[in-house]
């Protein structure tokens, strides 16, 4: 099966040396990502597109390559083509017919040519032959050139002709790696997930920051949200998730900062904790889910006050983007369900915020706060990449049991994202009496209704979400819960 692969419109119109670069880390990108799926992915190319060949005839491999493409940022559109040597326009007639012949029964067509290179015709000429030809010796109802029922998608490079089975849609974007990086400040809810998220498509290397104000199953559920980034969108580079314990800060508000003060105050101090850690990380710049006016603290007037304690640019991707804009891209992009299903955990709640703070009167309420208190929290900050993230909560939670035989007493959870599951169905050789579909997301509430004698293992594609999800579990007061290796099921 063959994938061409066109560039994001923006990457074409970049200097040359700056597009070459562009385009071999893409090329670098793809290889990291699809490779896991079938080694025997090939990726080449070096201008304007690429081409991406795998050998497997298995459709739920083709259907993960779809889905990793789909992902990937720098690709504006990829199409399943065919590839012939090029071929007289007779010959390429013939190509047509057996491509589109039995689709064009009783349906309006168009032909469209897209040509590279130097020949003895035009990309017209192609589609008024190839049209002509079509309509003559098929069942198609007739040539329509706006809005057909069906398009005849052909492509003539140089010597070689593609013949466009189907057409998908890119992230766009730029590729990893040919942007700085950012530290994104994730509290596992709709705005930072779709920020993280957007960041990532333009190609920044998006690390994560997480202020634990309280619960670990808070910091569970949003380090399942920056792993479900990770792996979907930006696998191919590596990236840190810091989690900075800020109960502590949040006591001293609490006790010190005037009531209407606090909330501005709040995000003074996540910010000059942020810059610390970014400091660290050598990164310039930190990224907030933050939109002008959603809540509070969000006026300009007070968004100007927070950032005058950052020495890190400060990036907005949802400044001037509404709510519900912003839970439509979580939808789309996967982070919804995630988002919904966070736990709540109100930190600092004032009875009249203020929406016009002033720096001189923050100022002399940051007087009362004991600094000591913030600088112990960025230095207790635990930095792991991450892939390591799912191995501490394990070393935490040492009961945790992974196997890789199914026995005959054993219930198979799978707790993947739908979307995921329906791209790669759970098939197996064992024993087990039954397989369950319980989301991630529905695990905590669902598990109670399942019966206390049963022996459960759960599963996810690469071991992470499940190993977390046990540790919780666990934690909770159940033992009858294991993981499943999910390498037992590629045996």
């Amino acid at each position: 099966m063959l994938f061409l692969v066109k560039l994001f419109p923006e990457i074409t119109i970049k200097s040359r040396p700056v597009r070459k670069r562009f385009i071999r880390q893409l090329r670098k990108n793809l290889k990291l990502v699809l490779k896991p799926i079938d080694d025997s992915t090939e990726v080449r190319g070096d201008w304007d597109s690429l081409e991406v060949e795998i050998t497997s005839d298995d459709s739920s491999t083709a259907t993960q390559i779809i889905e990793k493409l789909c992902c990937t940022p720098g690709i504006g559109q990829f199409a399943e083509v065919a590839k012939f040597d090029l071929p007289d326009m007779e010959g390429i007639l013939d190509l047509a017919l057996e491509f589109h012949g039995e689709a064009l029964k009783g349906k309006t067509f168009a032909v469209r040519c897209k040509r590279m290179g130097s020949h003895p015709f035009s990309s017209v000429d192609v589609e008024r032959f190839v049209g002509a030809g079509l309509n003559q010796n098929t069942a198609a109802a007739k040539v329509k050139l706006v809005n057909p029922d069906v398009t005849v998608a052909m492509e003539i490079r140089e010597d070689k002709l593609f013949m466009v089975k189907q057409v998908h849609q890119g992230l766009g974007g730029f590729p990893l790696g040919c942007q700085d990086s950012v530290l994104s400040l994730i509290s596992g809810g709709f705005d930072s997930a779709v920020s993280s998220y957007l960041c990532i498509k333009r190609g920044l290397q998006t690390h994560y920051c997480f202020f634990n104000l309280g619960g670990k199953a808070h910091e569970i559920a949003v380090k399942e949200v920056a792993l479900f980034l990770w792996m979907k969108y930006h696998s191919s580079h590596r990236v840190k998730f810091i989690t900075v314990p800020f109960e502590g800060v949040v006591e001293e508000i609490l006790n010190r900062i005037d009531d209407a003060q606090m909330g501005v105050v709040l995000k003074r101090m996540m910010l000059r904790a942020a810059n610390q850690v970014a400091s660290r990380l050598d990164v310039k710049a930190l990224v907030t889910g933050e939109s002008v006016a959603q809540v509070s603290s969000q006026t300009l007037t007070n968004l100007s006050v927070i950032d005058t304690v950052s020495d890190a640019l400060v990036l907005r991707p949802l400044a001037t983007t509404d709510k519900q804009e912003i839970i439509d891209t979580a939808r789309t992009i996967g982070t919804e369900e995630f988002s919904k299903h966070i736990p709540e955990y109100c930190a600092v709640i004032s009875k009249n915020p203020t929406t016009k703070a002033r720096e001189e009167r923050i100022g002399k309420e940051e007087e009362h706060f004991n600094f000591a208190v913030l600088e112990a929290s960025v230095a207790e900050a635990r930095e792991q990449l991450i892939t390591e993230v799912v191995n501490e909560i394990g070393a935490e939670t040492p009961d945790i049991d992974i196997v890789a035989e199914i026995t005959a007493d054993a219930t198979v959870i799978d707790i993947r994202h739908p979307n995921e599951a329906d791209i790669k169905p759970l098939h197996f050789n064992g024993s087990a009496q039954q397989v369950l579909n319980i989301p991630f997301y529905a695990l905590r509430t669902r598990f109670n209704e399942l019966d206390s004698d049963g022996h459960y293992l759960l599963y996810c594609d690469h071991g992470m979400m499940s190993r977390l999800h046990a540790a919780h579990l666990l934690d909770e007061g159940f033992t009858n819960i294991a993981v499943l290796d999910p390498k037992a099921l590629k045996q």
